[in-house]
């Protein structure tokens, strides 16, 4: 038998599976896609059924060339590249280049980079998956179409080099209609009551008062709810029903792409585009002393299915390391979502004899956090339910009602190696000796003040979550969108949570007003309905493309009509005249964002930046002695002379705070990242590299005597002071 050859996508996956394969083999990379769009051109041929046109991509040329040597020379040509659409469409790439050296061509699928699953896959070839091939193309138009006809309506109507994408678009939408909806938000007051009982048993508990004459109790203001406390502190109160009644907490399914990136980027602080990074390097193989090995399967997924193998392997596992009674008595199967891809197996280790203790040694601080995050949930996903006894006492006194709930974990179940969220009933006191008729003594009536709060805003976990209960584009794509969208500066990071850039609600208003069909919830979720249907072989590619991009072009000619009103709107008049040629002034778009620019424009060149309110400040200007104002540049706060532009002096932002390293007579400064992340370091530096991402205050800390300290934020603790020297806290923010 001759040598045989196996073309995969990437190099580091190439040396993993050639171990495996051993000396018939050649393993060898084509580095992604060989073929694309042209850049400089819509590359679609419209008229012509939508065909696109593929050309070979700058620098691939070579790579063909070795991939068509060595096909020459093999007896058999597997194409393995990564088992989805993108895969699909590479690997039919490579089919049409590769025949005329060698018409002996097969496809194989690795769901995981281990010999067991390699063999078997190189034992079971398939051929290559033409809807799968159609359905990429489909989208592949789709997306070039939308970028090359909306992308120049936005250069005429707001400045050049802008674009918009189908998919990012509606992410987009979905950030900035949360943003208006959260400044558009008037907060409400509300009072709560809870009351301090005493049992008979000389045992405290806390209630909350749940209902008022049968309803929901609403208590508007400090008014109503002391008339409550007035009328409360005079009754008698009985305890009117004891109910206890065992709970059972099943585990979560295991991951699928969008769940791992919303609890990666939750639990673990990364970034989806980071996460995707990692979870590629556990699927592609680490090096380990008996050689390179995939600890993790295809991580591109949104199935929830197991493998038989897998489960009996994990249930094995569990009764040996935490006993008999961890191991549910069936297996568990999860329910995919209705549009789900079965063709995959959820994320999950590759063996149980790979923990992630063991494995340490060998993986990166984000390798280990990762794999230990998918190894905790699949070992969790099929192990026995928590048992909680939940008890509910209710305690009446007139027509008031209180309530308290309580649960006590009787088993962990999965919950031994998975943490979940408590949930508010979990550590409630509830008097153990007390019954149903007893009285019980109120000690304390505690009215709470409270103001109905906005949603919050989206962070990188909750919009892949919102993006996925949308069904908007794929959970593989989701990483690209959100930093895609970081990338143009339509949106921007803020202490991990996302907003709406002025930039972004500018192309959000014009994409959502002048194609609002397109740009839409329900239309884009019905788009990727229709390309698994094309998938799925019920749909045609063309039929698909046409219902598509009919009313789009219609909405592109609409729009091409109306682009010089729609510049003219985004205008703002600047209320000054020009001082070159005595011209109005108006407020424009450009590419380092708003600034002021004459209307005589050619004629007139003049502009100047869009200054706010500048905010004054104590300082004086060390070149004229007038005084300094804070100013926001594009790397961030400064301060700069209040005579500008006739004097040009500016200053770091100060906190007015001396550096704190021992020697050092510099001032904490606020500065930016080079990604544009607020941070605060010495103005010596680079003589002095003191640095801190937290804003620091000046206040002393009463444990150690440390002179400042520093404003955080948690969830346990919410905003608060921390001391960095002795890690002693405040419940306070600021004074």
């Amino acid at each position: 038998m001759g040598k045989s050859l196996v073309v995969v996508e990437s190099d580091a996956k190439s040396k993993t599976i050639n171990r495996f394969l051993g000396k018939d083999f050649v393993v060898r990379a084509s580095v992604g896609h060989i073929k694309n769009l042209p850049k400089n051109r819509i590359g679609v041929d419209i008229e012509n059924n939508f065909e696109p046109e593929y050309i070979t991509i700058r620098g691939r040329g070579k790579v063909l060339k070795e991939l068509k040597r060595l096909a020459a020379s093999s007896d058999t040509v597997f194409l393995a590249t990564d088992p989805d659409r993108e895969g699909e469409a590479i690997a039919h790439h490579l089919a049409n280049e590769i025949k005329a050296s060698n018409e002996n061509i097969k496809r194989v699928l690795f769901h995981e980079i281990t010999e067991s699953a390699i063999q078997q896959a190189i034992q079971k070839p398939i051929p290559i998956n033409n809807e799968m091939v159609e359905a990429q193309k489909a989208r592949r138009v789709m997306d070039r179409l939308v970028g090359y006809k909306v992308s120049p309506f936005l250069w005429k109507t707001i400045y050049r080099g802008l674009s918009a994408g189908r998919v990012q678009s509606v992410a987009l939408r979905l950030v900035c209609e949360r943003d208006a909806e959260i400044n558009a938000f008037q907060p409400q007051e509300y009072w709560t009551i809870e009351a301090d009982f005493t049992s008979q048993k000389k045992e405290q508990f806390r209630s909350k008062l749940v209902k008022i004459g049968g309803e929901d109790p609403y208590i508007p203001n400090e008014q109503k709810a002391q008339e409550h406390q007035s009328l409360l502190q005079n009754l008698e109160y009985v305890v009117s029903d004891l109910k206890t009644k065992k709970v059972e907490r099943r585990p979560f399914a295991p991951y699928t792409t969008s769940t791992l990136q919303q609890d990666g980027a939750r639990k673990l602080g990364m970034t989806t585009k980071q996460i995707m990074a990692v979870a590629q390097q556990l699927y592609e193989g680490i090096d380990l002393p008996e050689g390179r090995v995939g600890l993790i399967t295809y991580m591109r997924t949104d199935s929830t299915r197991l493998a038989k193998s897998a489960v009996e392997e994990v249930r094995q596992y569990i009764a040996d390391n935490y006993g008999l009674d961890y191991v549910p008595t069936k297996p568990r199967f999860f329910k995919n979502k209705k549009s789900a891809q079965d063709a995959h197996e959820a994320i999950r280790p590759t063996s149980t004899k790979r923990s992630p203790k063991d494995m340490a040694p060998y993986l990166s601080p984000s390798q280990k956090k990762l794999y230990n995050l998918i190894w905790n949930r699949f070992l969790a996903c099929q192990m026995s339910s928590a048992q909680l006894l939940q008890t509910v006492l209710e305690v009446t006194a007139g027509n008031y009602l209180f309530r308290t709930t309580g649960s006590i974990v009787q088993f962990k179940g999965f919950m031994q190696i998975y943490a979940v969220e408590k949930e508010d009933a979990e550590g409630n006191v509830i008097p153990k000796e007390t019954k149903k008729g007893d009285e019980v003594l109120l000690k304390s009536i505690n009215p709470q003040q409270h103001f109905t709060k906005p949603p919050p805003r989206f962070n990188e976990s909750s919009l892949v979550k919102e993006l996925d209960r949308l069904s908007i584009g794929r959970p593989s794509t989701y990483a690209l969108i959100i930093s895609t969208l970081l990338s143009r500066k339509y949106i921007e990071k803020e202490a991990r949570t996302l907003m709406s850039t002025d930039l972004g609600v500018a192309v959000n208003n014009i994409l959502t007003s002048q194609f609002p069909d397109i740009f839409n919830v329900g239309f884009t979720a019905q788009l990727e309905e229709e390309l698994d249907q094309v998938e799925s072989g019920e749909k045609d590619r063309k039929q698909v493309l046409d219902d598509f991009y009919t009313p789009f072009h219609d909405s592109i000619e609409n729009a091409m009509d109306k682009q010089e009103e729609i510049k003219e709107s985004l205008q703002e008049t600047a209320e000054e005249t020009c001082p070159k040629c005595g011209k109005e002034l108006v407020v424009k778009w450009g590419r380092n964002g708003r600034f002021i620019a004459c209307t005589g424009y050619p004629e007139c060149r003049y502009t100047k930046p869009v200054e706010g309110e500048a905010e004054e400040t104590d300082e004086k200007c060390d070149v004229c002695g007038a005084q300094m104002v804070v100013k926001v540049g594009r790397f961030g706060r400064f301060l700069a002379c209040s005579k500008y532009p006739d004097c040009k002096s500016t200053k770091p932002f100060s906190t007015g705070i001396p550096c704190p390293e021992e020697g050092c007579d510099g001032n904490v400064i606020e500065r930016r990242s080079r990604r544009g992340k607020v941070f605060f370091g010495c103005s010596n530096y680079p003589n002095c590299k003191f640095a801190t991402w937290y804003r620091p205050v000046l206040k002393s800390c009463t444990q150690c005597g440390s002179p400042y300290m520093e404003e955080r934020k948690t969830k346990a603790k919410g905003e608060h002071l921390y001391c960095p020297k002795c890690k002693a806290t405040l419940q306070q923010a600021s004074e």
